[in-house]
C-alpha cells in the first residue's frame, strides 16, 4: 500500500484555540521564496468546509490573491458565516499573515440534489503511463532549483505536449493537457480531495499563455503571479488517482493572461472547472 500523501499535514487545517472560526495549518516545506498559491487555496477550502455540515460539500470558490505569502510565517484562516439556507451555504474566508490578508475569497456549499446533467467530453490524449514524468525531466536539469521544483510539488505531473520549462513548444498554441496525481494516498474524505484538487489546480493553469507566445518558465526576467482563481467542483473525484487537466487561454493583454481549465478523472468524467487570471510581465 502507498504511503500517506506528504500533502496531508499541509491540509490538516485545525481551529486556533480561543478564536471562533479561525484555523491554521503548516506551510509547505521550503520549496519557493514565497507561498505557493495552491497551498493557500487548498487550505482555505478546508477551513471554510470545517464550518459547514459534512453532507454539504463545497461546489465553488472564488478567491483573490492580494499579497505574496511568506513561507516562514503561519497563515491563519478567518471564516465568516454569510448564509445557511435550506440547500446552500456561503462562507467568506480570509488568509492572514501578521494580521494582513494575503487571500480573500467566498466559497459556496450545496446539499446533494438531482437535476439536469451534461458535460463537455474529454479530449483524446495518451494515458499517463505513456508519458514521461516532469520529475524525471527536472531531475535531469543541472540546477538545484529544477530538482527542488520537481520534488517540492508533492505531485506527479505529466505533460501531454512537451513541457515548457526550458524549451518552447513546437506549436504556438494556447492550450495543453496535463495528467496529475498527488504523491501517496489521501483518506476517504471528500473535503480533503476537493482541497487537494484546488492545490494542484494552480500548477500549470497559466502555461497556455506562455505556450501561445513561445515563452518558457526559464525566460530571463519573466515575472508571473496569480491574481485571482475560481473553481467549481462538479462531481466527486480522488486527487491521489490520475486526473487530466485540460487548459486553454482565451486572452492575454494588459500584462495579464486568462486561462480556463477542465478537470477529468481517469474515467473521463468532468469533475471540476477552473479559471485564473495572472500577471505576466517581461523585461
Amino acid at each position: 500500500m502507498s504511503e500517506p500523501s506528504p500533502l496531508l499535514p499541509v491540509l490538516d487545517v485545525r481551529p486556533v484555540p480561543d478564536a471562533a472560526d479561525v484555523f491554521t495549518a503548516p506551510n509547505l516545506p521550503g520549496w519557493r521564496p514565497r507561498l505557493f498559491g495552491g497551498q493557500v487555496l487548498g487550505q482555505a477550502t478546508v477551513a471554510a468546509s470545517r464550518t459547514v455540515p459534512a453532507d454539504r460539500p463545497v461546489h465553488s470558490l472564488h478567491a483573490y490573491f492580494l499579497r505574496p505569502g511568506d513561507p516562514d510565517v503561519p497563515v491563519h484562516f478567518a471564516v465568516e458565516r454569510l448564509r445557511d439556507g435550506r440547500s446552500f451555504s456561503a462562507r467568506r474566508v480570509q488568509a492572514l499573515q501578521n494580521g494582513v490578508a494575503i487571500l480573500s475569497g467566498i466559497a459556496s456549499f450545496q446539499s446533494p440534489a438531482e437535476g439536469l446533467e451534461h458535460a463537455e467530453p474529454a479530449p483524446d490524449v495518451p494515458e499517463p503511463e505513456e508519458l514521461t514524468s516532469d520529475l524525471e525531466l527536472l531531475d535531469a536539469v543541472d540546477h538545484p532549483a529544477a530538482r527542488q521544483l520537481g520534488r517540492g510539488r508533492l505531485t506527479d505531473v505529466r505533460h501531454v505536449e512537451p513541457a515548457i520549462y526550458l524549451r518552447p513548444g513546437e506549436e504556438r498554441t494556447a492550450q495543453q493537457a496535463v495528467w496529475m496525481r498527488l504523491d501517496g494516498t489521501l483518506p476517504d474524505d471528500e473535503v480533503v480531495h476537493r482541497a487537494a484538487l484546488a492545490y494542484a489546480s494552480d500548477f500549470t493553469v497559466l502555461e497556455p499563455v506562455l505556450r501561445r507566445h513561445g515563452l518558457v518558465w526559464a525566460t530571463p526576467g519573466l515575472s508571473v503571479a496569480s491574481l485571482d482563481h475560481a473553481m467549481w467542483w462538479h462531481r466527486p473525484a480522488r486527487a491521489d488517482e490520475w486526473f487530466l487537466y485540460v487548459a486553454q487561454s482565451p486572452n492575454a493583454g494588459g500584462a495579464r493572461g486568462l486561462s480556463t481549465a477542465r478537470v477529468y478523472d481517469r474515467q473521463r468524467r468532468l469533475v471540476a472547472s477552473v479559471a485564473q487570471e495572472g500577471m505576466l510581465r517581461l523585461p
